[in-house]
């Protein structure tokens, strides 16, 4: 009896694995390396977004920058005030605020915007602010950044030294992002 016998052999199968495997060991760390530059290009548009967010309740409030991110946004639901701007959403309004593997820290500037005509229930904002972002891990990213009220994003590109760039940031020594 001569049967002939279908299906793959065993050689055939370990191939067919051992290039799957060499596939993935390309593509892995490139998928890697797009997911950092994914969540850097997050940061640096967060930062945009947050400084135009305080230029706003500046201007709208008169009463210079916010003291807290929790000023700068606020809880879901809750109606714009001098107290809870809503100009951020609700997962930037804590401090610090974790979002797309950065960690966002604010720092006030501490020098009072207004000492008179400030209106009831309302707080003097500060004369600048400073806000750092910082990556969670490696894996999330390799940069770390900041903003202050001059609008110019400074980054400290070296992954040995990550960590929140220091307030304030125009005074950090880092180089504005190209």
């Amino acid at each position: 009896m001569n049967k002939k016998q279908k299906g793959f052999s065993l050689i055939e199968l370990l191939i067919v694995v051992a290039i799957i495997l060499i596939i993935a060991a390309i593509a892995i760390p490139n998928l890697l390396r797009a997911k950092i530059a994914a969540n850097q290009s997050a940061a640096v548009g967060t930062l945009r977004t947050m400084s135009s967010a305080e230029e706003t309740f500046s201007s709208t409030y008169s009463l210079g920058f916010t003291l807290t991110l929790v000023q700068l946004g606020g809880p879901a639901g809750t109606a714009a005030s001098c107290t809870h701007g809503m100009l951020i959403d609700e997962v930037l309004s804590l401090d610090p605020a974790t979002k797309g593997g950065y960690q966002y820290n604010y720092t006030p500037n501490a020098v009072v915007a207004l000492t008179a005509g400030i209106p009831a229930g309302c707080a003097t904002g500060d004369t600048g602010f400073s806000i750092s972002a910082a990556p969670t891990s490696l894996s999330s990213g390799t940069a770390a950044y900041c903003i202050d009220e001059s609008g110019v994003i400074r980054v400290n590109a070296s992954a040995a030294a990550l960590g929140v760039i220091a307030a304030p940031c125009s005074g950090s020594g880092y180089p504005p992002l190209q």
